[in-house]
């Protein structure tokens, strides 16, 4: 009892992080907007210039951030349990290959922003199916096979990037690698990503206990009562899904669904009843700070936030995996 009361109160710290990370994002910036007048503003009151910003540039992009750190940090979680591999991440199956792709050939037919959204998603999608289709294959699936076909699928993606950046206009090239970087600054509408996010959990939490069968293995939870194949085909399309839709919202953004888990694993333990949706809003805050930062360290210039994520995601792994290797020194 004490242990669960403990994770309620971490997953309660993590929601007031979560809030506070965006109030964050919305106040600092160019323009520094003091309390008062974001309070004016969060309640719709006019206040000029401001009001402008926060409202129509940061809100938006600080709520779309923070809806693609969940979804990715959710995406993650789910990948670890159905791979039972802790270096399993949301990108892992070639997911974002796929958007890639997508994205960069509208982008290269100079389509707007919507098309290019669209054509994100659609090639997630067909990396997300080929990638099931594959490993299916004659009924057999398991880990290991799917591990191997999202490896060829997400390689073949990655060439088929390269071959786009090589005959890419130069004067496109710019958004391309910031797109894959990972990019928050186009985000307009966030709500669809956290429409998602709010169904994604509301539709796995129910699977939360036997998806804590599922990681001790497929005979315990077969035994158990788990119709594992089943379950297995829920977890990967909704991990796809929630990769697929981050992806098509502000790019490839690294490390988020790779750390985030691992670091609420420490927290709150292993159970997928309290890991969910503490990883989610651990991942949404970590993106809306990160983001923050990408647009403040060097302004007026703005840094892909991707970058940020890997540059905080590489030192953090690494003590992780220090840690891990002295407990079993």
């Amino acid at each position: 009892m004490p242990t669960r009361r403990r994770a309620l109160l971490v997953i309660l710290m993590l929601a007031l992080l979560a809030a506070a990370s965006i109030v964050l994002s919305l106040a600092v910036g160019s323009l520094a907007v003091s309390p008062a007048q974001l309070g004016a503003i969060l309640t719709g009151e006019d206040v000029g210039l401001a009001g402008e910003v926060v409202r129509g540039l940061r809100l938006p992009r600080a709520l779309g951030a923070f809806a693609c750190g969940g979804l990715l940090a959710l995406a993650g979680a789910l990948m670890q349990v159905l791979l039972r591999n802790p270096l399993a991440d949301p990108y892992v199956l070639g997911i974002s290959g796929g958007a890639a792709v997508g994205a960069l050939t509208a982008m290269m037919a100079g389509l707007a922003l919507a098309f290019i959204n669209l054509a994100a998603f659609a090639g997630a999608f067909a990396a997300m199916v080929l990638v099931f289709g594959l490993a299916h294959g004659d009924s057999s699936w398991t880990r290991t096979r799917l591990l191997l076909t999202g490896v060829i699928v997400a390689a073949g993606c990655g060439a088929g990037v390269a071959l786009i950046l090589s005959i890419a206009p130069e004067q496109k090239l710019r958004s391309m690698l910031f797109w894959l970087m990972g990019d928050a600054s186009h985000i307009t509408n966030p709500w669809p990503a956290l429409a998602i996010l709010a169904l994604g959990l509301a539709a796995v939490l129910p699977f939360a206990r036997e998806l804590n069968l599922l990681a001790r293995g497929d005979v315990l939870a077969g035994s158990l009562g788990v119709v594992v194949p089943r379950l297995k085909r829920v977890v990967y399309v909704l991990a796809s899904l929630f990769t697929a839709v981050a992806v098509t919202t502000a790019g490839s953004i690294g490390f988020i669904g790779l750390v985030v888990p691992h670091l609420v694993r420490l927290a709150v333990g292993n159970d997928q009843r309290l890991l969910l949706p503490a990883a989610a809003l651990a991942g949404g805050s970590l993106l809306v700070l990160a983001d923050t930062l990408a647009r403040t360290v060097v302004a007026p210039q703005q840094l892909p936030v991707g970058v940020l994520t890997a540059l905080l995601g590489v030192p953090v792994f690494l003590f992780l995996l220090s840690r891990q290797s002295g407990r079993h020194a």
